[in-house]
This record gives structure tokens, C-alpha cells and sequence, in this order.
């Protein structure tokens, strides 16, 4: 009898831990399932999400050109086809960088689209499209998260190689690797001490390892100047930019966007921004705006109160207008003390190949996914990166939908 008893409780004991093994693997597969239709759905939303963005221009169509509000919300370029998006759109979209108060101790805050160094592009936070907005608008609030980047796909990297004569190295990226044999086209606008502008301009190739130099008859020593260089292989278009000067007395004149359906342009003195310390310079100023052409070459256009002088007392800013719906970018000489410095305004995300950042923050969501799309801005070639989230947890889909 003891041992008919071991036995039957040795199976029983067998067929509980059996039990319990299958539960635990069901438990498993019944995760995984739910991890896979939980990252299929979100990987479904993401590319719808991001095909509504990018193939329709939003209502009023041309909002990128106004300070309208929008009743939908949407980046191609009107009257265009495909994945071509407006550059004016663009610029309005709110950007994740620190935002700017001018002048100082006002609470006027400005839309900070980060540009590197010797780059502006401040817009008033008003006319700027709010990541919630667009959310809204898209019917997502609640729901989903995302964050959108659009960036170039071709890497154009400018750097001095010798100083005097100067010889400045291209180095040329595309898609995972160096573009060989890429044709480059530059553009370089020198200041003298007047603040008057030169142009140099010509053509290079790059070499096996996507490499290219210009000979140019400046000294990179002590001259201030500003390049542009496009980069074309196989209908991929990028650019780059480099600006090199000397200049000690502040950060100069900082353009600022006050008015964006007049393209009102503030010039305003560096102090008015940000205290950097006695002395307070003067500043006497030249601003020269280029407009891009349709053959993507820029061409000058007159602007009002291109040159002028600023101080932090009683002028401490002038104003200029900018043409609204063209694409081009507004380089502004400064100069103090017999040095002269530089900056530069885009008017138009692809006139200068601006980056994008726009949304929320992904972190701490577990469930992401991601995708992408090819798109053209001002001729540029750019990748639109759209990564989406759920707010809502796990949903389990049954025949009749989600429950």
C-alpha cells in the first residue's frame, strides 16, 4: 500500500509541476503574442502617421507663409507632389532647443531652431505650431506620441585643410557611406573691413574616399567669410556651410523673425539678448539677403535698411523685411574695432540645409517604433524619421477589433 501511495502521489506531483510548465509557457507565448501585435500596431500607426505629415500641405494650404491658424495639420509643399515638403512649414514647427527672450526681462520668447555656430533663426513663439497643436489636429492626443526629425541625407563637412593661401577639405557622406565622384559647387562670400561682400564661386569633384579642395585666393588667418557647398551624385543633393572670422567685441547682430507673415526682421544688438560685460560695443552692420533660384543658385535681392550702425542705448535694433514665400538666407556682417564678424539667417528650412526636431521626447516609452521616408526640400535631399508611441499600454486585438 506505502508504495501504491509514493507512486500516485509522484505522479501527482508530476502532472502539478507538468501543469504548472505549461501555464508558465503560455504565459510566455501569450506575452510574446501580445508584444508582437502591441509592436505591429504602433510599427502601422507610425507610417500612417507619418504619410499624413508628409503628403498633405494642412489647411490653409500655404500656412507656412502666414501666421494663420491651422484647422490641419500637414508639411508638403502646396501645389507639389510626393514627398516634396515646404520649407516654410518647417520653419514654424516649435523646436526642442531652450527658447530665447527678447529683449531681456520682456517675456517675449522666441522659437530657438538650433543652427550651429554663427547661425540664427529666432521666431516668435506665437506664430510657431506647438507640438500639442499638431497632435490635436492629427486626432492622436491621448493616444499616441511621436517625434519627427528631418534631416539631410547627404553629410557635407567643410574644414580648413591650410591657411594661407587657403585650402579648405570637403568631405562628402551619404547613405552609409563617402559619395565618390561627387560633383561640388561653392559658393563663398568674403567680408572686407567695410563689410562689403565678394564672391567666389567654382566647381570640384570629390575623389574615391568622398573627399574634395578648393584653392582659394584668401587667408584663412584673418579673413572673414562664409561658404556654401552643394554635393550631387545620382540625384542625391546635399549642402554644407562654414563661416570663419575673428571677432571678440560680443556676439555681434542677431537677426530675429518678429513679424512672419510680413517677414519682419528685427537686426538687434547681441546686449539686448544677453549681458556679456563692459565695454558695450557699437556695432556698424551690412545685411545682404540671397534668394535660392530654380536652378538652386542664389541671387541678391534688395532689403531695406541693409546697412546702418547699433548701440545698446537708443539704437539698439533696426528693421528689414524679408520676402515672404521665397527661400534664400540673409548674411549679416558686423564690425568693431577694425574686426569684422559674421552670421547667418536662413529664410526657408532647405535654403542653408536646416534640421528638423519636432514632438515629444521617446524616452521611457517601452513600446516605439520607427520609420522613415525620403523627401525633398528646396531641392535638397532629406530623411524624414518619425518614431511613435502608445499612451494607452497593451492592447489585444480580437475579431471584432480592439478590446
Amino acid at each position: 500500500m506505502t508504495g501504491v501511495t509514493i507512486d500516485h502521489m509522484v505522479a501527482t506531483m508530476t502532472f502539478i509541476a507538468a501543469i504548472l510548465l505549461f501555464t508558465g509557457l503560455f504565459a510566455q507565448t501569450m506575452e510574446a503574442a501580445i508584444m508582437y501585435q502591441q509592436n505591429r500596431h504602433i510599427a502601422i500607426k507610425a507610417g500612417d502617421l507619418l504619410d499624413s505629415i508628409l503628403l498633405t500641405p494642412g489647411y490653409p494650404y500655404n500656412w507656412g507663409e502666414t501666421n494663420d491658424t491651422l484647422s490641419c495639420f500637414g508639411l508638403q509643399q502646396p501645389g507639389a507632389a510626393g514627398y516634396t515638403l515646404s520649407s516654410f512649414a518647417l520653419m514654424r514647427l516649435m523646436s526642442l532647443s531652450e527658447r530665447v527672450e527678447y529683449p531681456r526681462d520682456s517675456g517675449k520668447w522666441y522659437n530657438n531652431i538650433t543652427l550651429g555656430p554663427n547661425g540664427f533663426l529666432f521666431l516668435p513663439v506665437g506664430d510657431s505650431i506647438e507640438y500639442d497643436t499638431a497632435s490635436r489636429l492629427m486626432g492622436v492626443n491621448g493616444t499616441y506620441g511621436f517625434q519627427l526629425s528631418i534631416t539631410p541625407i547627404v553629410e557635407v563637412s567643410i574644414t580648413e585643410y591650410q591657411s594661407n593661401p587657403l585650402v579648405l577639405r570637403i568631405e562628402v557622406n551619404g547613405p552609409g557611406s563617402s559619395l565618390s565622384g561627387a560633383t561640388l559647387e561653392y559658393y563663398l562670400y568674403k567680408a572686407n573691413k567695410k563689410m562689403e561682400l565678394e564672391l567666389f564661386s567654382g566647381t570640384a569633384q570629390t575623389d574615391s574616399i568622398g573627399v574634395g579642395y578648393l584653392n582659394l585666393p584668401l587667408n584663412g588667418e584673418t579673413d572673414t567669410y562664409t561658404i556654401l557647398v552643394y554635393a550631387s551624385l545620382g540625384g542625391l543633393i546635399g549642402l554644407g556651410r562654414y563661416t570663419h572670422f575673428i571677432f571678440t567685441q560680443g556676439d555681434g547682430v542677431m537677426p530675429f523673425v518678429v513679424d512672419y507673415a510680413a517677414g519682419k526682421v528685427y537686426l538687434a544688438h547681441s546686449w539686448d539678448v544677453q549681458d556679456q560685460g563692459t565695454p558695450v560695443p557699437n556695432y556698424a552692420y551690412n545685411a545682404t539677403f540671397y534668394i535660392m533660384t530654380e536652378t538652386g543658385s542664389f541671387q541678391e535681392w534688395p532689403i531695406a535698411n541693409s546697412t546702418g550702425g547699433l548701440n545698446y542705448g537708443s539704437k539698439n535694433y533696426a528693421i528689414t523685411t524679408l520676402p515672404v514665400g521665397y527661400s534664400g538666407f540673409m548674411l549679416v556682417t558686423y564690425e568693431n574695432g577694425g574686426q569684422v564678424g559674421m552670421s547667418i539667417m536662413p529664410w526657408g528650412i532647405g535654403s542653408i540645409a536646416v534640421s528638423t526636431l519636432f514632438g515629444d521626447n521617446p524616452f521611457g516609452n517601452v513600446w516605439t517604433s520607427t520609420d522613415l521616408r525620403q523627401v525633398s526640400i528646396d531641392q535638397l535631399s532629406y530623411q524624414a524619421r518619425i518614431i511613435c508611441w502608445s499612451l494607452q499600454g497593451y492592447q489585444i486585438m480580437n475579431p471584432t477589433g480592439w478590446f
